[in-house]
């Protein structure tokens, strides 16, 4: 029974045994009560009415959201993994990023030698060697060269491998000729490789400039070897440490041999240790200074009738430094000195050793550097002016009077470039070598040059 009816029932039964007059007052109070029980009866449908609807949009709420998160999670599954962001230069393969460049260069080169030209295909037509200046010949016209050799180009790589850092790099030039060279009909030249390592974190293998050898302070010029009696130049393959201003080498080792009272070059191969080097670099705002020192084995051993079983230590230190000159202008010194290492110095002006008359090695000393002042004279211009030498100090006694006894020379040069990456230059260098004779011979040369680098 509800509430209404069985209000009624109450009130109809107390109408029945009251007075009329009670009958009529409880007649008005029930119709006033039916009244109030009307209107809580609505109140509470609106209230039932407005909860279901509550629930009902509850419900599809529910559904859209989870109808949003499956689809969320469909396209996180279909869709693939972000590339890893581009290199800022160089192309990526695999873990790998590689880059790619180098430089095309053509030279015209005129020069005069007062000691008689080198034979066509002499890499002193080329390049200055001052070994190679001819002492002791007629004085010719001059000679014209025209070449594209010294074009090199590299491919490097970097890349995180087990978590360590791993890099590698080839590089390749056309210094090489074939044969005697043929500029008759095509100049060929033959690939040659220059230099080709890997690095592991602080370690690298392979070939490379020699730790002895500090690249930075090379002077500016035409000729790419440069002031070439004065500087330390050996590429070589070498296990190297490096951690932070110190680095550590071991390195192919080589001895070059003088025969007792002179004559052609002995180049032994009979070494059991490799040559040891260290070198400290210093890095400050005015530029860098380095120090770099060599220990090494000279060897050299034959068999049959008057067998030699020779063999001494080597030794010598290298200080080289850029030092700035105002905001764009620099400085460059080297200076190096010791005895068994003249296959490091001036392209080996001199020999390591020189055999004495019972077969024993004698070590030969050497003192070389070189200065060269670089003057930049507008974002396009610039000019180095730049003086090398090396002293040999041979035991004539022992090597003879056709040993080189020193070399030098002065070059100055203009350099233009009048849009990045491509250089237009000429240079005129003097040079003079001087054996322990006396006789001498000298070079002038005249070399432009064009550059563009990529």
């Amino acid at each position: 029974m509800t509430l209404k009816p069985a209000l009624l029932a109450g009130c109809a039964a107390l109408a029945l045994f009251s007075a009329p007059e009670l009958a009529n007052a409880q007649s008005q109070d029930v119709a006033a009560l039916e009244a109030r029980i009307a209107q809580l009866e609505a109140q509470l449908n609106e209230l039932k009415t407005a909860v279901q609807a509550t629930r009902t949009e509850q419900t599809v709420q529910q559904q859209a959201v989870a109808q949003d998160i499956q689809r969320i999670e469909q396209r996180t599954t279909a869709a693939p993994p972000a590339p890893a962001a581009a290199p800022a230069d160089g192309f990526r393969i695999g873990n790998n990023t590689l880059r790619f460049g180098g430089f095309v260069k053509a030279d015209y080169i005129v020069s005069d030698y007062s000691g008689g030209d080198p034979a066509n295909g002499d890499a002193l037509r080329d390049f200055y060697l001052p070994g190679s200046i001819p002492v002791g010949g007629a004085d010719e016209d001059l000679a014209a060269d025209f070449n594209a050799r010294q074009t090199r180009f590299w491919l490097t790589t970097e890349s995180l491998i087990g978590g360590r850092k791993v890099g590698g790099r080839i590089e390749m030039d056309f210094q090489v000729l074939p044969g005697t060279g043929d500029q008759r009909t095509t100049s060929p030249s033959n690939l040659a490789l220059r230099r080709a390592f890997v690095t592991v974190d602080n370690w690298l293998f392979g070939q490379e400039w020699s730790n002895f050898q500090n690249l930075s302070v090379l002077p500016d010029t035409a000729d790419y070897i440069g002031a070439s009696e004065g500087t330390v130049f050996a590429r070589q393959v070498q296990v190297r440490y490096t951690r932070g201003p110190i680095s550590i080498s071991i390195e192919n080792p080589e001895t070059t041999v003088t025969p007792f009272a002179g004559g052609t070059r002995i180049v032994a191969d009979d070494n059991s240790l490799p040559d040891v080097t260290a070198r400290y670099t210093l890095t400050r705002p005015w530029g860098e200074a380095s120090v770099a020192g060599i220990v090494r084995q000279l060897a050299y051993e034959t068999t049959g009738l008057g067998a030699i079983d020779a063999s001494a230590t080597g030794w010598g230190v290298s200080a080289a430094a850029k030092i700035k000159v105002g905001e764009t202008n620099d400085l460059r010194l080297m200076l190096s000195g010791g005895e068994g290492i003249g296959r490091y110095i001036g392209l080996n002006f001199s020999n390591d050793a020189v055999l004495t008359a019972s077969g024993d090695l004698e070590t030969i000393g050497v003192l070389a550097g070189f200065a060269s002042y670089r003057h930049v004279w507008s974002p396009q211009w610039r000019s180095n002016l730049t003086y090398s030498a090396q002293n040999v100090d041979n035991d004539t006694a022992l090597t003879g009077l056709l040993a080189n006894r020193s070399a030098q020379s002065l070059r100055a040069n203009l350099i233009w470039t009048p849009i990045p990456a491509f250089d237009v230059g000429a240079e005129f260098m003097f040079g003079e070598r001087e054996l322990e004779s006396g006789a001498s011979g000298d070079l002038n040369r005249l070399q432009v040059f064009a550059k563009y680098g990529f």
